[in-house]
């Protein structure tokens, strides 16, 4: 990149999260990414430069071993002219969601991010003419806390994502609760990452988004965005997975299209053979706690009927759903068992301040800082070292609970050979494809109180709400059957 010829009209909004912005190249495969602060809240171009080479670093020395590094994207810090960046920033305003305008775009530093656009270009090189298609997944926490630490036995039965739904719901955040539950999605069973999937595309909220040859069409922004048209949905992905055009249009060819989809994203999820480090995890607790979520939807419906909820199958250890709950699982205490061990860290920063460099609280994310993280043992011993490396292993595993999953879709040509590329069949065609991940930022470690403070919030309104709402309701069905008689016949 040319940084000394930048032309704002050549880039366009790509979307942004709570703490950064990105925009793509019209015509190159690149993307940029900027930080995002409050109006009041301004930083140096040395702390924002650090910031940056934190997250290269981070993605480079610990997520690229964790998961594999065909998986890991870590970019290059680069330095722009800051009248580029004040031109782009003000032909984006207009584009942005109103829910994220809270925060602006970084134009006083002049750094940025430059990394591959993954909703275009791939860890495999497609020819240019070929279409592609790209769906993002968030697939949150994949497990039920394990942990002695935890004080509501409710959190043992029902995982954070389904609890957290109705909290959202109340405070307006989103219009409807999604019957996606990520325990379906990491099950490894076919039936329930079917169900799982087809539910992020009823409700997508911000857990999916589907882009076409690097547009955006398929998603959903905030509370504010229309309801998902399936059926527009089907007329994009048509010429994808039914290329002779062998379907008519209407409701028959949309659940075709959709099914279609489904099934070749759970392939694609289902397979994988890039060697990351997460096997030093293997040793640790392994896959406790329940393998179901007493609130999914679907094995609620399937307890409705009298049967039990198919359990998880187990997902391939190479595939990075797997890889991803292994660093999830690094959260060895929950937020309960974590927050008096960060208590512990933070008394010893108040005596100490100068100590906070030799912690690595705000890095450098190295080598050693790696290692620390593969000590899994639990048993408290009372150091500020303990506390630490739980206290970074939480980080970590918060990391991975809140990662994105791209995965790129090319079709391959009836001719060609797959030129060692992987290929995912669907009914009428085959697919080159490739994965990544995205969103590997270290979460920070001064966001920690507002972790538990959150997770206590969500527990007690769903105990308040939703399962007091159950409970009454059992409640009236035994009071319904008091009045019943019972008769004897004589035989």
């Amino acid at each position: 990149m040319d940084e000394g010829k930048m032309d704002e009209n050549e880039w366009r909004y790509h979307g942004e999260g709570n703490k950064s912005l990105v925009v793509a190249h019209a015509q190159r495969c690149v993307v940029l990414r900027f930080l995002k602060f409050p109006p009041n809240r301004k930083k140096t171009s040395e702390e924002i430069f650090q910031h940056l080479q934190n997250i290269v670093d981070f993605g480079k020395n610990v997520m690229k071993e964790f998961l594999g590094e065909n998986y890991v994207h870590c970019g290059e810090v680069v330095q722009l002219p800051l009248d580029f960046v004040k031109q782009l920033c003000l032909k984006i305003q207009c584009e942005r969601p109103e829910s994220r305008c809270d925060k602006d775009l970084d134009t006083l530093s002049g750094y940025a991010l430059c990394l591959p656009n993954l909703a275009r270009l791939q860890t495999y090189h497609f020819a240019e003419h070929r279409p592609i298609l790209c769906v993002e997944i968030k697939p949150k926490c994949g497990f039920i806390p394990f942990s002695s630490d935890v004080t509501h036995e409710m959190k043992h039965k029902v995982c954070r994502y389904c609890m957290h739904q109705h909290l959202k719901v109340a405070t307006g955040k989103w219009k409807q609760i999604s019957k996606y539950c990520p325990l379906d999605l990491y099950s490894g069973n076919k039936q329930r990452m079917y169900f799982a999937l087809k539910s992020l595309l009823q409700e997508a909220q911000n857990n999916l988004k589907i882009f076409k040859n690097g547009e955006l069409i398929y998603g959903c922004k905030d509370a504010r965005s229309p309801m998902a048209d399936w059926s527009e949905l089907a007329h994009h992905l048509k010429p994808f997975f039914f290329p002779s055009n062998g379907l008519a249009s209407g409701p028959h060819c949309t659940r075709a299209v959709i099914r279609e989809l489904v099934r070749v994203i759970t392939r694609v999820l289902l397979s994988g053979s890039d060697k990351g480090r997460a096997g030093a995890l293997r040793s640790g607790p392994g896959l406790r706690g329940p393998p179901v979520c007493e609130a999914s939807p679907f094995s609620r419906s399937l307890r409705c009927q009298g049967k039990n909820t198919p359990e998880r199958s187990g997902l391939p250890k190479g595939c990075l759903l797997y890889k991803t709950l292994q660093v999830q699982m690094l959260d060895l205490l929950d937020i309960e068992g974590l927050y008096p061990l960060y208590r512990r860290v933070e008394r010893y920063l108040e005596e100490f301040p100068e100590e906070r460099k030799t912690l690595q609280i705000d890095g450098p994310y190295d080598e050693a800082f790696y290692q620390r993280l593969l000590d899994l043992s639990t048993e408290d011993d009372g150091t500020v070292a303990f506390a630490l490396t739980k206290v970074q292993q939480y980080r970590v595993a918060m990391t991975a609970k809140d990662c994105s999953i791209m995965i790129a879709l090319s079709p391959c040509l009836q001719d060609a050979s797959s030129d060692q590329r992987p290929v995912v069949p669907s009914s009428r065609s085959r697919f080159a494809f490739s994965v990544s991940v995205l969103d590997l930022d270290l979460k920070p470690y001064e966001s920690i109180p507002h972790q538990y403070k959150l997770d206590g919030k969500i527990v007690n309104y769903y105990l308040k709400t939703v399962h007091a709402k159950d409970a009454t309701m059992m409640s009236t069905r035994f009071k319904e059957s008091e009045d019943c008689t019972l008769v004897l016949h004589k035989v």
